[in-house]
């Protein structure tokens, strides 16, 4: 599977004899590819080109005296293989800028609606343009609402918009973008958990919490978020029961506490305690979270947090046991319990 957009860096002289001979006339004859004019200027002395091909794949190469960047969402031509791959943030900024600019336009002339959200279309940019999980990413927001039950894409796409637009987990992006994926199809299952922990991360945010994500822990795995401020350093671990209509479970308290014991019996159990367990229930349908809230069933872990979001920023909730996060400060979770 292809991994998100990354830069492929060669510390080598491009003349424009070189990029035809090394670069587009190998596209060419394998998948169809053409040269075409670059929709933006790169500015600086920077040569630029785009590439596109027959399938729908594109590839932008900028280079100049001694540097050069590729970044495509298409097959690597051979001259290119054994070069190093560079973040966003890793490479100079006119041509950061520039490959964004044209991935943006491309990107918004094929989902005219995504333009309306230019921070969604920025920081998933890696994923929606990613060669194998550009069409399952944007299917995903487009046809599934992100994983947020009775809602339209709209409305689901603006919550997660606002959240993003705080650029609480901007330095993140390339990490918390790449958990969506770059699948060929959609796995509702797996992309929704993700979804969750952006949910957790908009919790702890709207309670006045910094973050950082993927904490690695002293078992050798990595725990979803730290929470911080002035007197509180905690470590968030996030999981999202699946709707009962998706799994054998006999009922939404059931499928809350299936899941939560998975959880439990093995992340949670080798890193020893000390972490607080959010079960998103952001999944559920009102009768499903209803029953829920109603019994609140323990989770088989403390502390824990209960809580079903829904795209117009409400969250509802209880706990079990002693949690040290006040989460209920600045309405991030209206409690039940």
């Amino acid at each position: 599977m292809a991994q998100p957009l990354r830069f492929r860096y060669s510390p080598q002289t491009w003349s424009e004899q070189r990029v035809r001979q090394d670069i587009l006339q190998p596209l060419r004859s394998n998948i169809g590819a053409r040269s075409v004019e670059p929709r933006f200027d790169i500015g600086a002395d920077w040569t630029t080109h785009r590439f596109e091909m027959q399938n729908g794949d594109l590839a932008l190469f900028a280079h100049d005296d001694s540097d050069a960047y590729w970044m495509g969402n298409t097959e690597t031509p051979s001259s290119l293989w054994r070069t190093d791959k560079f973040g966003w943030d890793e490479v100079p900024y006119h041509v950061a800028r520039w490959t964004q600019r044209e991935l943006l336009s491309t990107l918004h002339e094929e989902e005219p609606w995504l333009a309306d959200y230019p921070y969604i279309s920025w920081f998933f940019l890696p994923v929606f343009m990613s060669k194998d999980g550009r069409e399952s990413t944007r299917a995903f927001f487009r046809q599934h609402s992100a994983g947020f039950p009775d809602a339209g894409r709209r409305e689901t796409t603006r919550f997660f918009e606002e959240f993003l637009k705080t650029g609480v987990l901007d330095e993140y992006r390339h990490v918390m973008a790449g958990k969506l994926g770059t699948s060929d199809h959609v796995d509702r299952v797996r992309m929704s958990a993700t979804m969750g922990e952006f949910i957790a991360a908009k919790i702890l945010t709207d309670a006045g919490y910094d973050l950082v994500p993927e904490i690695e822990v002293t078992t050798g795995h990595s725990l979803d978020f730290r929470a911080e401020d002035e007197e509180t350093n905690v470590l968030v671990e996030v999981t999202r029961p699946q709707p009962p209509k998706n799994r054998n479970a006999a009922g939404p308290v059931a499928a809350v506490r299936d899941t939560a014991e998975t959880k439990t019996n093995g992340q949670l159990a080798k890193h020893g305690g000390g972490a607080v367990l959010f079960v998103d229930c952001s999944s559920f349908r009102d009768d499903n979270w209803a029953a829920v809230r109603d019994e609140r069933p323990d989770v088989r872990h403390r502390p824990a947090v209960v809580y079903r979001a829904r795209p117009d920023g409400s969250v509802e909730g209880y706990r079990k046991g002693s949690v040290p996060l006040e989460l209920a400060s600045g309405g991030a979770i209206d409690f039940v319990d």
